[in-house]
């Protein structure tokens, strides 16, 4: 049940996002095959990007959890009077 809700909780967050980016299983371009110069440099933005996106999605699960405890102790609250 609480993993349930702890799910539900998650996609609430997530429909609530305007601009949810995903993250690009694509990796970068220019690293192998021809020498470029802008191949590490578009590797380090790539990286970063990604970086960045699965930051914004660790909140979201962090949030989840956190609404999730907030939920059981009022829960329990109510039980113990």
């Amino acid at each position: 049940m609480r993993r349930q809700r702890l799910h539900e909780l998650l996609l609430a967050l997530i429909a609530r996002e305007e601009d949810l980016e995903l993250m690009d299983a694509e990796g970068p371009t220019g690293l192998t095959g021809a020498a470029s110069s802008e191949g590490p440099a578009e590797a380090a933005r790539w990286l970063d990007r990604n970086r960045r996106v699965l930051h914004r999605y660790q909140a979201m699960v962090r949030t989840a959890v956190t609404l999730d405890a907030l939920l059981d102790s009022e829960a329990g609250g109510l039980h113990e009077v």
